[in-house]
Protein backbone atom coordinates (compact mmCIF):
# COMPACT_ATOMS: atom_id res chain seq x y z
CA UNK A 1 0.00 0.00 0.00
CA UNK A 2 1.19 3.74 -0.54
CA UNK A 3 1.07 6.09 2.31
CA UNK A 4 -0.05 9.58 1.16
CA UNK A 5 -0.57 12.74 3.27
CA UNK A 6 -3.63 15.07 3.50
CA UNK A 7 -2.64 17.82 1.99
CA UNK A 8 -1.81 15.90 -1.17
CA UNK A 9 -5.49 13.53 -0.62
CA UNK A 10 -7.51 16.94 -0.61
CA UNK A 11 -5.50 19.33 -2.96
CA UNK A 12 -7.71 18.51 -6.14
CA UNK A 13 -10.17 19.75 -3.84
CA UNK A 14 -8.82 23.11 -2.96
CA UNK A 15 -12.09 24.66 -3.64
CA UNK A 16 -14.24 22.89 -0.53
CA UNK A 17 -14.36 24.12 2.67
CA UNK A 18 -12.84 22.52 5.39
CA UNK A 19 -15.84 20.74 6.39
CA UNK A 20 -16.21 19.38 2.83
CA UNK A 21 -13.49 18.31 2.94
CA UNK A 22 -13.75 16.60 6.17
CA UNK A 23 -16.55 15.08 4.56
CA UNK A 24 -14.69 13.81 1.82
CA UNK A 25 -11.72 11.65 3.06
CA UNK A 26 -14.39 10.52 5.73
CA UNK A 27 -16.35 9.08 2.25
CA UNK A 28 -13.08 7.54 1.15
CA UNK A 29 -12.41 5.80 4.60
CA UNK A 30 -16.03 4.57 4.50
CA UNK A 31 -15.33 3.00 1.06
CA UNK A 32 -12.45 1.07 1.78
CA UNK A 33 -10.10 3.40 -0.47
CA UNK A 34 -7.99 4.72 2.23
CA UNK A 35 -6.71 3.75 5.53
CA UNK A 36 -6.03 6.28 8.40
CA UNK A 37 -1.95 6.17 9.76
CA UNK A 38 -2.98 6.69 13.29
CA UNK A 39 0.50 7.19 14.10
CA UNK A 40 0.66 10.45 11.92
CA UNK A 41 -1.36 12.18 14.27
CA UNK A 42 -4.27 13.98 13.71
CA UNK A 43 -4.24 17.81 12.23
CA UNK A 44 -5.26 19.31 15.56
CA UNK A 45 -8.53 20.47 13.76
CA UNK A 46 -12.47 19.96 14.26
CA UNK A 47 -13.07 17.37 13.21
CA UNK A 48 -9.96 16.26 13.45
CA UNK A 49 -8.30 13.92 10.10
CA UNK A 50 -5.07 12.29 10.44
CA UNK A 51 -2.15 13.88 8.60
CA UNK A 52 -1.36 10.78 6.57
CA UNK A 53 -3.20 7.84 4.93
CA UNK A 54 -2.59 4.64 3.15
CA UNK A 55 -4.24 4.11 -0.15
CA UNK A 56 -5.81 0.47 -0.24
CA UNK A 57 -7.03 0.64 -4.03
CA UNK A 58 -10.01 -1.13 -5.36
CA UNK A 59 -11.07 -4.54 -3.22
CA UNK A 60 -10.55 -7.94 -4.74
CA UNK A 61 -13.21 -9.95 -6.22
CA UNK A 62 -12.97 -13.06 -4.51
CA UNK A 63 -16.72 -14.43 -5.60
CA UNK A 64 -15.48 -17.28 -7.82
CA UNK A 65 -13.23 -18.55 -5.42
CA UNK A 66 -16.08 -18.59 -2.54
CA UNK A 67 -18.61 -20.20 -5.37
CA UNK A 68 -15.55 -23.27 -5.63
CA UNK A 69 -15.44 -23.61 -1.69
CA UNK A 70 -19.17 -23.81 -1.95
CA UNK A 71 -19.82 -26.03 -4.38
CA UNK A 72 -16.84 -28.16 -6.29
CA UNK A 73 -14.81 -29.06 -3.31
CA UNK A 74 -15.34 -32.36 -1.72
CA UNK A 75 -17.99 -32.54 1.10
CA UNK A 76 -15.68 -33.56 3.94
CA UNK A 77 -13.74 -30.68 3.53
CA UNK A 78 -14.79 -27.93 5.81
CA UNK A 79 -14.98 -24.37 3.96
CA UNK A 80 -16.15 -22.39 6.99
CA UNK A 81 -12.22 -20.69 7.57
CA UNK A 82 -11.39 -20.06 3.69
CA UNK A 83 -14.60 -18.35 3.16
CA UNK A 84 -13.66 -16.14 6.09
CA UNK A 85 -10.03 -15.60 4.59
CA UNK A 86 -10.35 -15.98 0.92
CA UNK A 87 -6.86 -14.77 0.88
CA UNK A 88 -5.28 -17.68 2.52
CA UNK A 89 -7.56 -20.05 0.15
CA UNK A 90 -5.59 -18.23 -2.72
CA UNK A 91 -2.39 -18.96 -1.47
CA UNK A 92 -3.30 -22.67 -0.21
CA UNK A 93 -5.78 -23.60 -3.37
CA UNK A 94 -3.25 -25.59 -5.21
CA UNK A 95 -2.91 -28.11 -1.64
CA UNK A 96 -6.36 -27.99 -1.35
CA UNK A 97 -7.42 -28.98 -4.65
CA UNK A 98 -4.82 -32.00 -4.29
CA UNK A 99 -6.42 -32.95 -1.42
CA UNK A 100 -10.19 -32.68 -2.21
CA UNK A 101 -9.38 -34.91 -6.17
CA UNK A 102 -7.86 -37.14 -3.61
CA UNK A 103 -10.87 -37.71 -1.30
CA UNK A 104 -13.07 -37.72 -4.63
CA UNK A 105 -10.93 -40.76 -6.26
CA UNK A 106 -8.93 -42.78 -3.71
CA UNK A 107 -10.57 -42.07 -0.43
CA UNK A 108 -10.53 -46.20 -0.16
CA UNK A 109 -6.87 -45.48 0.25
CA UNK A 110 -7.67 -43.89 3.56
CA UNK A 111 -8.41 -47.79 4.83
CA UNK A 112 -4.61 -48.61 4.94
CA UNK A 113 -2.20 -47.30 7.66
CA UNK A 114 1.38 -45.66 6.10
CA UNK A 115 3.27 -43.38 7.30
CA UNK A 116 3.33 -39.88 7.10
CA UNK A 117 5.67 -39.59 4.28
CA UNK A 118 4.41 -41.79 2.41
CA UNK A 119 0.29 -40.65 2.87
CA UNK A 120 1.80 -36.84 1.59
CA UNK A 121 3.48 -37.85 -1.10
CA UNK A 122 0.09 -40.02 -2.19
CA UNK A 123 -1.60 -37.06 -1.93
CA UNK A 124 0.65 -33.73 -2.59
CA UNK A 125 3.26 -35.39 -4.78
CA UNK A 126 5.93 -33.75 -1.99
CA UNK A 127 6.61 -36.59 0.87
CA UNK A 128 7.84 -34.05 3.12
CA UNK A 129 4.60 -31.28 3.17
CA UNK A 130 3.13 -32.70 6.16
CA UNK A 131 6.05 -33.06 8.12
CA UNK A 132 8.12 -30.43 7.32
CA UNK A 133 6.07 -27.42 4.86
CA UNK A 134 2.35 -26.33 5.51
CA UNK A 135 0.06 -29.88 4.83
CA UNK A 136 -0.54 -29.40 8.77
CA UNK A 137 -1.79 -26.11 8.38
CA UNK A 138 -3.97 -26.69 5.21
CA UNK A 139 -5.23 -29.74 7.12
CA UNK A 140 -6.17 -27.35 10.11
CA UNK A 141 -7.83 -24.98 7.82
CA UNK A 142 -10.01 -28.12 6.10
CA UNK A 143 -11.19 -28.84 9.33
CA UNK A 144 -9.30 -32.11 9.12
CA UNK A 145 -7.24 -34.05 11.89
CA UNK A 146 -3.82 -35.84 10.98
CA UNK A 147 -5.76 -38.92 12.79
CA UNK A 148 -8.31 -38.97 9.70
CA UNK A 149 -5.46 -39.41 7.09
CA UNK A 150 -4.83 -43.11 9.01
CA UNK A 151 -0.82 -42.43 9.24
CA UNK A 152 1.90 -43.02 11.34
CA UNK A 153 5.51 -41.36 12.16
CA UNK A 154 8.44 -43.19 11.47
CA UNK A 155 11.37 -42.82 14.05
CA UNK A 156 15.10 -44.66 13.88
CA UNK A 157 14.51 -48.23 13.69
CA UNK A 158 14.46 -50.33 17.25
CA UNK A 159 18.39 -51.57 17.74
CA UNK A 160 17.49 -55.12 19.38
CA UNK A 161 19.11 -58.54 20.14
CA UNK A 162 16.77 -61.73 20.41
CA UNK A 163 18.38 -64.70 22.01
CA UNK A 164 15.11 -66.63 21.60
CA UNK A 165 11.88 -66.19 19.65
CA UNK A 166 9.69 -68.07 21.90
CA UNK A 167 6.47 -66.00 23.72
CA UNK A 168 6.19 -65.12 26.06
CA UNK A 169 10.15 -63.63 26.74
CA UNK A 170 11.31 -61.14 29.04
CA UNK A 171 12.61 -58.18 27.17
CA UNK A 172 15.34 -56.09 28.70
CA UNK A 173 15.10 -52.30 27.45
CA UNK A 174 19.19 -50.59 28.26
CA UNK A 175 19.74 -47.13 28.40
CA UNK A 176 23.06 -47.20 27.18
CA UNK A 177 24.89 -48.71 24.28
CA UNK A 178 27.86 -50.49 26.67
CA UNK A 179 25.68 -52.22 28.53
CA UNK A 180 23.40 -53.40 25.88
CA UNK A 181 27.02 -54.84 24.33
CA UNK A 182 27.79 -56.84 27.46
CA UNK A 183 24.63 -58.02 27.81
CA UNK A 184 24.64 -59.12 24.46
CA UNK A 185 28.05 -61.13 24.49
CA UNK A 186 26.89 -62.59 27.74
CA UNK A 187 23.91 -64.12 26.14
CA UNK A 188 25.79 -64.93 22.69
CA UNK A 189 28.07 -67.27 24.73
CA UNK A 190 25.45 -69.24 25.86
CA UNK A 191 23.60 -67.37 29.00
CA UNK A 192 20.10 -67.34 29.72
CA UNK A 193 19.60 -65.85 32.95
CA UNK A 194 20.65 -62.52 33.76
CA UNK A 195 20.80 -62.00 38.03
CA UNK A 196 18.09 -64.82 38.26
CA UNK A 197 15.61 -63.99 35.42
CA UNK A 198 15.28 -65.51 31.92
CA UNK A 199 16.00 -62.95 29.60
CA UNK A 200 15.04 -63.32 25.50
CA UNK A 201 16.04 -59.83 24.12
CA UNK A 202 17.51 -57.12 24.62
CA UNK A 203 16.36 -53.50 23.60
CA UNK A 204 18.80 -50.41 22.90
CA UNK A 205 17.20 -47.62 24.07
CA UNK A 206 19.84 -44.79 23.62
CA UNK A 207 18.49 -42.36 26.35
CA UNK A 208 15.72 -40.49 26.19
CA UNK A 209 15.46 -41.67 21.85
CA UNK A 210 13.41 -44.54 24.02
CA UNK A 211 10.02 -43.30 24.27
CA UNK A 212 9.93 -41.77 20.76
CA UNK A 213 11.15 -45.15 19.33
CA UNK A 214 8.99 -47.07 21.79
CA UNK A 215 5.53 -44.84 19.79
CA UNK A 216 6.59 -47.21 16.74
CA UNK A 217 7.50 -50.48 18.99
CA UNK A 218 4.70 -52.41 17.03
CA UNK A 219 5.95 -51.68 13.87
CA UNK A 220 9.73 -51.82 14.73
CA UNK A 221 10.16 -55.27 15.71
CA UNK A 222 9.18 -58.75 14.65
CA UNK A 223 5.59 -59.86 15.96
CA UNK A 224 6.77 -62.76 18.41
CA UNK A 225 8.35 -59.44 20.57
CA UNK A 226 5.44 -57.97 20.32
CA UNK A 227 3.24 -60.62 21.79
CA UNK A 228 1.46 -58.62 24.47
CA UNK A 229 1.92 -61.68 26.88
CA UNK A 230 5.80 -60.77 26.82
CA UNK A 231 7.24 -59.11 30.12
CA UNK A 232 9.47 -55.52 29.58
CA UNK A 233 11.72 -54.14 31.69
CA UNK A 234 13.87 -50.98 31.95
CA UNK A 235 17.99 -50.93 33.22
CA UNK A 236 19.50 -47.63 32.75
CA UNK A 237 21.86 -44.84 34.78
CA UNK A 238 21.10 -44.35 38.84
CA UNK A 239 20.23 -40.78 38.39
CA UNK A 240 17.68 -38.53 38.41
CA UNK A 241 17.97 -38.41 34.19
CA UNK A 242 17.62 -42.37 33.97
CA UNK A 243 15.04 -42.20 36.67
CA UNK A 244 13.25 -39.68 34.66
CA UNK A 245 13.42 -41.75 31.14
CA UNK A 246 11.73 -44.76 33.08
CA UNK A 247 8.92 -42.68 34.86
CA UNK A 248 8.19 -41.20 31.52
CA UNK A 249 8.54 -44.25 29.19
CA UNK A 250 6.27 -46.12 31.69
CA UNK A 251 3.68 -43.50 32.03
CA UNK A 252 3.72 -42.94 28.59
CA UNK A 253 2.65 -46.58 27.64
CA UNK A 254 0.61 -47.79 30.87
CA UNK A 255 -2.29 -48.81 28.30
CA UNK A 256 -0.57 -50.99 26.28
CA UNK A 257 2.19 -52.34 28.52
CA UNK A 258 3.74 -52.17 31.73
CA UNK A 259 7.63 -51.67 32.22
CA UNK A 260 9.07 -52.33 35.41
CA UNK A 261 12.64 -51.67 36.44
CA UNK A 262 14.57 -54.82 36.50
CA UNK A 263 15.11 -55.00 40.19
CA UNK A 264 18.01 -57.36 40.64
CA UNK A 265 20.52 -55.48 38.27
CA UNK A 266 19.45 -52.17 39.78
CA UNK A 267 20.30 -53.94 43.26
CA UNK A 268 23.70 -55.55 42.16
CA UNK A 269 24.57 -51.96 40.73
CA UNK A 270 23.78 -50.83 44.44
CA UNK A 271 25.48 -53.39 45.97
CA UNK A 272 28.74 -52.48 44.48
CA UNK A 273 28.36 -48.94 44.26
CA UNK A 274 28.47 -48.99 48.61
CA UNK A 275 31.63 -51.50 48.36
CA UNK A 276 33.06 -47.95 46.29
CA UNK A 277 31.82 -45.80 49.20
CA UNK A 278 30.02 -42.52 48.09
CA UNK A 279 32.93 -40.35 47.99
CA UNK A 280 34.40 -42.71 44.87
CA UNK A 281 31.21 -41.93 43.02
CA UNK A 282 30.88 -39.86 40.01
CA UNK A 283 29.34 -36.47 40.91
CA UNK A 284 25.76 -36.07 38.72
CA UNK A 285 25.81 -33.96 35.83
CA UNK A 286 24.72 -30.53 35.77
CA UNK A 287 20.88 -29.50 34.93
CA UNK A 288 19.51 -32.50 35.04
CA UNK A 289 16.02 -32.41 35.38
CA UNK A 290 15.52 -33.53 38.71
CA UNK A 291 11.46 -33.76 38.74
CA UNK A 292 10.82 -37.43 39.36
CA UNK A 293 7.42 -38.60 40.57
CA UNK A 294 8.82 -41.57 43.08
CA UNK A 295 7.16 -44.43 40.81
CA UNK A 296 10.39 -45.91 40.20
CA UNK A 297 10.90 -46.28 43.56
CA UNK A 298 7.57 -48.14 44.58
CA UNK A 299 9.66 -51.30 43.17
CA UNK A 300 12.14 -51.78 45.43
CA UNK A 301 12.15 -52.90 49.12
CA UNK A 302 12.03 -49.69 51.38
CA UNK A 303 15.77 -50.55 52.37
CA UNK A 304 16.94 -50.73 48.68
CA UNK A 305 15.01 -47.25 47.54
CA UNK A 306 16.27 -45.36 50.98
CA UNK A 307 20.03 -46.40 49.68
CA UNK A 308 19.43 -45.74 46.01
CA UNK A 309 17.70 -42.14 47.16
CA UNK A 310 20.72 -41.28 49.17
CA UNK A 311 23.10 -41.57 46.57
CA UNK A 312 21.52 -39.32 44.13
CA UNK A 313 20.15 -36.79 47.15
CA UNK A 314 24.06 -36.76 47.77
CA UNK A 315 25.01 -35.12 44.24
CA UNK A 316 26.66 -38.68 43.20
CA UNK A 317 24.98 -41.08 41.11
CA UNK A 318 25.41 -44.72 39.78
CA UNK A 319 26.43 -45.35 36.02
CA UNK A 320 25.42 -48.47 34.10
CA UNK A 321 28.84 -49.40 33.41
CA UNK A 322 29.83 -50.13 36.83
CA UNK A 323 27.82 -53.39 35.95
CA UNK A 324 30.16 -55.79 33.10
CA UNK A 325 30.03 -59.39 31.83
CA UNK A 326 31.68 -60.39 34.97
CA UNK A 327 28.80 -59.60 36.66
CA UNK A 328 26.61 -61.34 34.43
CA UNK A 329 28.47 -64.54 34.98
CA UNK A 330 28.01 -63.96 39.20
Amino acid sequence: MKRISLERLVSAKGELSYSQQYEYVTELIKKGKIKPLKASKTNGKKPALYREYWLTGPKKDYSALEEELKYRLHSLIAVDYYLAHPKVYERERAWVIKLSDYLKKNREKLEYRVSVNERSFEIWSREKFLSREQGKAVLKHCGLGEEFLNMYGTSEPLAYYSRTEDTPQNMVILENKDTFYSMRGYLLKGGERIFGMPVGTLLYGAGKGIIKRFEDFDLCVEPYLADKENGIYYFGDLDYEGIGIYERLAASFQEEWEVIPFVRAYERMLEKALDIGLEGLPETKEGQNRNISGEFFRHFSGESADKMKAVIVSGRYIPQEILNISDFYR
